[in-house]
This record gives structure tokens, C-alpha cells and sequence, in this order.
């Protein structure tokens, strides 16, 4: 009963703390972290909510579509683990976006042949079977992106297959705003003109 009590109190406690904030999602983000970290499945579960979109993406930037699911839940599982590291709680999303790309790494490393590492477009081309099979252009289009620079493709990929925002993007990667603007218009320019080679007519204008 007393643990539920005190769970209860620390999320009262972020509520009241976001509300006092310029911006609100980060702190109570900090906040949902410290509790986490103080063993409060609750808290913890609630940035799972918050976070798997930007996992997931991280992920498909990097491994087959068809490994994705199974690599975002060893994250969070690695995540759990290893919280009480963290000592900036305002840190956690790029702590996280790390631990996603350090795995994708990982699972690159133990299941491709060495000879086949240094070719990155074959690697992009394996994972389109497990692509959904019902919508070609959207698996056209995650073929174009997984064949741009990383920096691009991971931020393309929580953009237009995650569906986040810019500001989104930033808040939960860890990156600067200024650059996930540059990345979305570089990577959206490069896209753009890889579809246009292709089929000879550029993609639907995306919002930024």
C-alpha cells in the first residue's frame, strides 16, 4: 500500500512540476526518469509509451523491418537495466537513441557476414521483402531512404514512417532542432531527387 502511495506521490509530484515549466513534456520527462530510476515500473512504462516511436525508428533506419520489433523491446529491455547510470535525466532520449543505434551495430555485427558489411546498399535491399507488401510506393520510398546518409535516413525515417514532428524529433533524439531541420531538408532534397531518377516524377510534397 505505501508503495503505491509513494508511486502515486512522485507522479503528482512531475504533474505539478510540468505545469511550473516553459516546456512541459521535457520536464516531466526528467521527471517520469528519476522516478524510474527509483524502481517505479509505472514511470517507466509511461516512457516506454513516449519513447517507442523514436526507438523503433532508430532501428529501422539501420536493420531489417522484420527485426525491428523484437531490437525495440531489447532496448527498453537494456534501458531498465542500465537507468541508474544515467546521471542527466534530461538527457534520456539521446542516451536511448544511443543504446538503439549501439544495438542495431551489435546485430549487424553478429548475424552479417563480414565481407557484406562494407556494402550498405545490400543490406538496405535484404530487409524490403519484410516490408508491408500492400503499399509499393511506401516500400519504394523506405528503400530510398535506407540508401541516403545515416543522419538523413534516420531522421526521414521518424518523420515520414514514425510519423513525429521536427520538434518531436529533437526532443526525443537529443538532437539540437537546427538539426533535425537541416537533416529533414537535406534528406527530403536527396529523396527527392533519387525518386525523381527513378520514375521521372518527384514524391508528394511532405510538411516539415
Amino acid at each position: 500500500m505505501s508503495q503505491t502511495i509513494d508511486r502515486l506521490e512522485r507522479i503528482r509530484d512531475c504533474t505539478s512540476v510540468t505545469l511550473a515549466q516553459d516546456n512541459p513534456e521535457v520536464r516531466e520527462d526528467d521527471c517520469l526518469v528519476r522516478a524510474a530510476q527509483q524502481g517505479d515500473r509505472v514511470s517507466f512504462g509511461r516512457l516506454y509509451e513516449r519513447y517507442a516511436r523514436m526507438v523503433h525508428g532508430v532501428l529501422l533506419a539501420k536493420v531489417p523491418a522484420g527485426e525491428v520489433d523484437d531490437l525495440t523491446q531489447d532496448v527498453f529491455v537494456r534501458a531498465l537495466r542500465g537507468l541508474s547510470s544515467l546521471r542527466d535525466t534530461s538527457r534520456f532520449g539521446g542516451w536511448l537513441a544511443t543504446i538503439a543505434r549501439n544495438l542495431a551495430n551489435d546485430f549487424h555485427r553478429h548475424s552479417v557476414p563480414e565481407e557484406a558489411l562494407g556494402d550498405e546498399s545490400e543490406d538496405c535491399d535484404s530487409s524490403l521483402p519484410q516490408v508491408r507488401t500492400d503499399d509499393d510506393y511506401g516500400a519504394r520510398v523506405l528503400e530510398e531512404i535506407r540508401g541516403l546518409p545515416e543522419a538523413y535516413r534516420e531522421t526521414l525515417i521518424l518523420r515520414l514512417v514514425e510519423g513525429m514532428t521536427g520538434p518531436e524529433i529533437a526532443a526525443r533524439t537529443g538532437l539540437t532542432a537546427g538539426s533535425v531541420r537541416v537533416n529533414l531538408h537535406r534528406g527530403m532534397q536527396q529523396l527527392r531527387e533519387k525518386l525523381k531518377t527513378q520514375s521521372g516524377s518527384q514524391p508528394e510534397r511532405e510538411a516539415l
